[in-house]
């Protein structure tokens, strides 16, 4: 095998490894990110059909909705801030694999503890600050809820209602990165 040949075939491993499967890892929460998966993806095809008649609705009939637009943001955005929870649960995230492609496997499994510790914690401060913004979002200063809008002329809650969904899905994040961690230390130790 030529060195060519050898960075070629790392550098494929970096990109398919954790692709097309659940990590084992990732426990009873990682099958069930992955089951719920299908209804963030129906959400994308939902958001494609629904710009696909606000196409027809506008240029063929001239008749514009006022909902269309904010809803397909709204869907995808829900769509894509679910995708880093289940990117973590399959293990396929991006990572830079410059270093830990070349350590041995027993070392590369301490190294996928402390990863998933690190992205733990940096996921626990992602989540204080989601925290922030969705008192902000939710709450009036007189401690009412009141949810932000959009301000357009349809105006939905969905700016509030996508910041709580990140909160969530961080404080899930924490918990998945503290199983893979969990679990890549239970299979060193056997």
């Amino acid at each position: 095998m030529t060195e060519d040949q050898r960075e070629d075939e790392i550098d494929l491993a970096a990109i398919t490894e954790g692709a097309g499967h659940l990590a084992p890892e990732a426990g009873l929460m990682g099958r069930l990110v992955d089951r719920v998966a299908y209804i963030f993806a129906a959400g994308i095809v939902i958001a494609a059909a629904i710009l696909l008649t606000e196409v027809f609705l506008r240029y063929i009939l001239n008749r514009p909705t006022i909902w269309a637009h904010e809803t397909t943001i709204f869907l995808c955005g829900l769509a894509f801030t679910f995708g880093g929870l289940y990117c973590t649960s399959r293990n396929s995230h991006i990572r830079v694999v410059l270093i830990y492609d070349w350590l041995p496997e027993g070392t590369r499994r301490v190294f996928n503890v402390i990863i998933s510790i690190v992205s733990a914690i940096a996921s626990a401060f992602f989540a204080y600050a989601a925290w922030h913004m969705v008192t902000r979002a939710v709450w009036a200063p007189s401690g009412e809820i009141r949810l932000e809008t959009t301000g357009s002329a349809w105006s939905p809650p969905t700016p509030a209602l996508i910041k709580v969904f990140i909160f969530i899905v961080m404080l899930l994040l924490v918990l998945q990165f503290l199983i893979l961690a969990v679990n890549y230390a239970r299979r060193a130790k056997g």
